[in-house]
C-alpha cells in the first residue's frame, strides 16, 4: 500500500496516517455483529449521509420527523439501517433515546447499534482529517472474509446509557483492555463498552488525533506542534459548533 496521503498538500505525520491504515483494515474485517461486506457498505453509507436530500430537509425542519421521504442511498442495506446511519451523521444533536429505541424496534439489537456508532465515529474521524488537508477520501478497502465474533460482554449492564454498558470492574480477559486506567477510567470509555473492539478501535485513533491517554494529563508535556492550552480551545470550539453536549 502506497502512502495514504500522497497527494496531501501538507505533510501527514507518519503515526496519524499509520493509524488511520490500522482503522481502514478494521472497517474492512468481520466486527463484533456486521461481517466485513457490511461493515464497508455501511462506511460508504456513512460517506454518501451529507449529500443526501432529505437529510438536509430534516436538517432544516423543526423537527427531523416532521419530514417524511426516501433517503438517496448508495446501497441495499436495509432501510432502517440506513435511516440510522443518516440521522447519527447529519443530525447527531437531535438524535434521542427514542431514536435508539425506535431502531432497536425495527430489528436491531443494541450491539448492532453501538456498531454502527463506532463505525461513524472512525469514518467521520479518517474524513475529516482528509477534508481539513483538502485530500479526497480515501479509497475504502475490499472486505474481508470471515465472520463476526458475536461475543457480548457478560459484565455488561443497563443504568449508565441507554444501552447496557461495562463498567471497569466487571470486565474481564480482553476486555480490560479498554479500561487502560483501570477503575478511575472515564465514562466515555464505557461509551461503546457493549462492543469491546469499538472502543479499541476508537481510541486507537484519539491517540493520534489527540493525544495518547497516558499523557493526557501531563500538561507540562507538548507532544503536538501547538500546545496543550491551544488543542483543547480547537477541542472546545469544534464540541460547541457540533453541538456535543458530553
Amino acid at each position: 500500500m502506497g502512502s495514504l496521503y500522497e497527494h496531501a498538500s501538507i505533510q501527514v505525520r507518519s503515526d496519524l496516517e499509520a493509524a488511520h491504515e490500522r482503522a481502514l483494515i478494521r472497517i474492512s474485517s468481520p466486527g463484533t455483529w456486521f461481517d466485513g461486506k457490511s461493515r464497508i457498505e455501511i462506511a460508504k453509507e456513512i460517506r454518501d449521509a451529507t449529500s443526501c436530500q432529505l437529510c438536509r430537509n430534516r436538517k432544516t425542519a423543526l423537527s427531523p420527523t416532521a419530514i417524511d421521504g426516501s433517503h438517496d442511498t448508495v446501497n441495499a442495506l436495509e432501510s432502517d439501517v440506513v435511516d440510522l446511519v443518516h440521522r447519527l451523521v447529519t443530525d447527531p444533536a437531535r438524535v434521542t433515546e427514542k431514536t435508539y429505541q425506535q431502531a432497536i424496534d425495527n430489528g436491531l439489537t443494541d450491539g448492532e447499534y453501538v456498531e454502527i456508532v463506532g463505525l461513524i465515529a472512525t469514518v467521520m474521524a479518517i474524513d475529516t482529517v482528509g477534508l481539513g488537508i483538502a485530500c479526497d477520501p480515501i479509497p475504502l478497502p475490499t472486505p474481508q472474509p470471515g465472520k463476526p465474533s458475536r461475543k457480548r460482554p457478560l459484565g455488561a449492564k443497563p443504568g449508565l446509557a441507554w444501552m447496557p454498558t461495562l463498567a471497569p470492574e466487571d470486565a474481564e480477559g480482553a476486555e480490560l483492555e479498554i479500561f487502560p486506567g483501570g477503575h478511575k477510567a472515564p465514562n466515555i470509555r464505557r461509551a461503546l463498552s457493549l462492543v469491546p473492539a469499538e472502543v479499541v478501535g476508537f481510541f486507537d485513533l484519539t491517540d493520534y488525533h489527540y493525544l495518547p491517554t497516558a499523557d493526557m494529563w501531563k500538561f507540562d508535556k507538548q507532544l503536538r506542534a501547538i500546545s496543550n492550552s491551544q488543542i483543547e480551545l480547537v477541542a472546545a470550539r469544534v464540541s460547541a459548533m457540533n453541538e456535543c453536549f458530553y
